[in-house]
């Protein structure tokens, strides 16, 4: 994904695809108020086959009466992408139901491309486009660490990713460090009752997973990034030290804020993580896909 791409309204979006749903299963417990359902989509193949680096445009029903078509949101590949229904590509794609509060009037409205993809039933067509890149690129070196840093939804892109390596990539000797942060565990996507995904992986020597809760999610108390990654601190410093070492981030843009602290403390000061970051920064191993 080109780093001048700042807007949806900058993404081409004149090729489309039809796509149809082939399932749709909610993947938080029933008890917790975030609704995340796994789509399991056909896309009509598109001109650039589909990789778990991309992304895809969803063009939901828009408002003719302000003059908008469609309403264009983008999601995540999920899993790695498979031969679907003859002629077309099988992906997942995670997507949380959303609503937002008006700030002038206090109303509470639905947020439209979610509501219309959760809302959804087997056989239901609708039309996509892209695919588009996103940031994070599997490494050439082999023996290269991952640190992998998710909230929400932004576990989406890793699940991809880590299924990738360890099931397409024999050679793949690097560690994987995979922090991931919700406000408690009933909103852990991937890790919790109903999918855990990332168990199949614990037996490799190479991987490990870390769940980062926020201690009060009630009070709205923000993710124990600290906890997580300060408990495993001179570990992830000295990786982060590495010239062989990628830091990718992904979830909501606050975390980013609050991911500098945290590496400010293991790094001591301000002044060594600002310069320890741009090094990985300027050397495309600090890479974040931010909303």
């Amino acid at each position: 994904m080109s780093n001048a791409v700042k807007h949806l309204s900058d993404y081409d979006t004149e090729r489309r695809y039809e796509a149809t749903l082939v399932s749709s299963e909610r993947i938080t417990p029933e008890s917790s108020d975030e609704e995340v359902r796994e789509l399991v989509i056909d896309v009509e193949n598109p001109d650039s086959p589909l990789r778990i680096t991309h992304c895809i445009g969803v063009l939901a029903p828009g408002r003719p009466e302000f003059g908008q078509e469609h309403h264009f949101r983008l999601y995540t590949v999920a899993d790695t992408p498979a031969p679907g229904a003859p002629g077309r590509t099988r992906i997942h794609v995670a997507v949380r139901r959303c609503s937002y509060v008006d700030e002038y009037s206090g109303e509470r409205f639905k947020g439209v491309a979610s509501n219309f993809l959760c809302d959804l039933r087997a056989g239901d067509t609708f039309y996509v486009t892209g695919p588009y890149d996103i940031p994070f690129e599997v490494p050439r070196e082999m023996d290269a660490n991952l640190i992998l840093i998710g909230s929400g939804t932004g576990i989406a892109p890793f699940r991809a990713f880590v299924k990738h390596l360890y099931r397409d990539v024999p050679e793949w000797k690097g560690q994987i460090r995979l922090f991931y942060g919700a406000k408690s565990g009933l909103e852990m996507l991937y890790m919790n009752d109903e999918k855990d995904d990332f168990t199949q992986y614990i037996d490799e020597e190479t991987f490990q997973a870390f769940k980062a809760l926020s201690p009060r999610p009630s009070w709205g108390a923000p993710i124990a990034w600290e906890d997580a990654i300060g408990e495993r601190g001179d570990e992830i410093w000295d990786m982060v030290g590495q010239p062989n070492t990628y830091v990718y981030v992904a979830g909501l843009e606050k975390m980013l804020g609050e991911l500098d602290k945290v590496f400010t403390g293991l790094a001591g000061g301000q002044e060594p993580w600002e310069r320890r970051k741009a090094e990985l920064v300027a050397g495309r191993r600090w890479v974040e896909l931010v909303y």
